[in-house]
């Protein structure tokens, strides 16, 4: 490494100067560094991810629920009208009263362990879907 020199401002800070060579060096390391790191990581998270699709430990939302929901549906919502069935009647199947229905699709509440359950199996989808 070459020549370092450290300047102090007037506030205290220390910078430190040093040669072009040494610095693209330095940068050029923490670059591969962190590019091998950030590689690692989403690699790991893809490996994680493609063993839960392989168990069905996760089963995937179809296309069409995660599309309604990146357009501002709720999950219940989404996966009510992925099914074809009208609010009133998913509220009569799961035993529910309709407004509550009504305020977990509107994200006005998140629905109790025991509706969202109870919304899985009149859905006819995995629970771990709700739950």
């Amino acid at each position: 490494m070459g020549k370092v020199q450290i300047i102090r401002t007037p506030s205290g800070e220390e910078l430190v100067v040093l040669p072009r060579a040494d610095y693209d060096a330095l940068l050029a390391g923490a670059q591969a560094i962190g590019a091998d790191d950030e590689d690692a990581v989403d690699i790991a998270v893809f490996d994680e991810r493609m063993a839960e699709l392989r168990s069905n430990r996760d089963a995937a939302l179809p296309a069409e629920v995660g599309q309604a929901m990146l357009r501002g549906a709720t999950l219940v919502q989404a996966l009510r009208k992925w099914r074809g069935v009208k609010q009133q009647d998913l509220a009569a199947k799961a035993e529910l009263a309709q407004g509550y229905l009504s305020d977990i699709e509107r994200g006005r509440g998140h629905g109790s362990r025991e509706a969202r359950e109870k919304i899985a199996r009149a859905l006819d989808v995995p629970r771990e879907w709700l739950v």
